[in-house]
């Protein structure tokens, strides 16, 4: 299964880091969160990625064209670094098709510019690139490919609360209370979808408005519920939160890759001796 990564916006909201650098590329621990979604996604075995470019594009091609095995590996480094011992095997096996799909298009216009890699796929994933989840995707996919839905979504509540206040007409507060999560359901920037997505589209268009307003009409979008860990770097403050739990050793979005780590190899095959044939004389 291909995943689309949006890769290509400029980052307003955390404007402290995105002037000088793409979103994507912003740091959580020390691998940009862009690499943080990729490993979640390789977790799965998920490898072959088309990255859709435009905000400083050239930050994300030189990152990945510089890419060493050993940036993220134990290493043993000798010769003045002419020598490079790896000490476990690399965890990065990507194909990695980067496309510029422009600096002012939304995300609906992206994937709209890169329908021809994804279009002999039986299901392909896209992400915005700026949030981290446990969520099991392989259950995600299975529960989708089982709906006959065109897009499915990742729903998650608010992981924040707030403050409420409905306002009469002359501009007086009637009342003010603190939201209720669990009446909110949101769009997590994780989907899965099919090629036919494509013929729900028209470029220009934002794909969750028009095109998922479309396929609402027609019974065909679907809502994976989760509320389990999610988090999107959205302000200064995710990033840091984020960060803190980097620096803590707790990314439960790599959950499912520490347990593979940990699971013992499967013993080999046995293979039972063959019988001698013997000829009767």
């Amino acid at each position: 299964m291909k995943v689309v990564l949006f890769c290509g916006g400029l980052g307003t909201r955390i404007r402290e880091y995105s002037e000088s650098i793409p979103k994507p590329m912003i740091p959580v621990g020390h691998q940009p969160i862009l690499h943080h979604v990729m490993d979640y996604y390789s977790q799965y075995g998920h490898k072959d990625f088309v990255l859709c470019l435009g905000y400083k594009a050239n930050i994300v091609k030189d990152f990945f064209l510089n890419l060493k095995p050993q940036a993220f590996s134990d290493c043993i480094v000798s010769g003045f670094g002419s020598r490079v011992e790896l000490l476990d095997e690399p965890k990065e096996d990507w194909r990695i098709t980067m496309i510029d799909t422009g600096i002012w298009r939304n995300i609906g216009s992206r994937l709209w510019a890169v329908r021809d890699h994804v279009k002999n796929e039986k299901i392909f994933a896209a992400n915005y690139s700026d949030g981290l989840t446990d969520v099991d995707l392989d259950d995600m996919v299975e529960k989708f490919e089982k709906s006959g839905a065109l897009a499915c979504f990742l729903a998650i509540r608010p992981p924040l609360t707030y403050h409420l206040a409905d306002i009469g007409p002359d501009g007086m507060v009637r009342e003010f209370r603190t939201s209720d999560r669990s009446e909110i359901w949101i769009n997590g920037g994780y989907f899965l979808l099919r090629p036919e997505i494509f013929d729900y589209m028209n470029d220009g268009e934002e794909l969750v408005m028009e095109p998922f307003s479309r396929l609402i009409a027609e019974g065909k979008l679907m809502a994976y519920k989760y509320e389990g860990f999610w988090r999107s770097m959205d302000t200064l403050r995710d990033r840091q939160m984020l960060e803190d739990m980097v620096e803590r050793g707790e990314m439960p979005w790599k959950k499912r890759q520490d347990l593979l780590a940990k699971r013992p190899p499967e013993p080999a095959p046995q293979v039972a001796p063959a019988k001698a044939s013997v000829a009767a004389s």
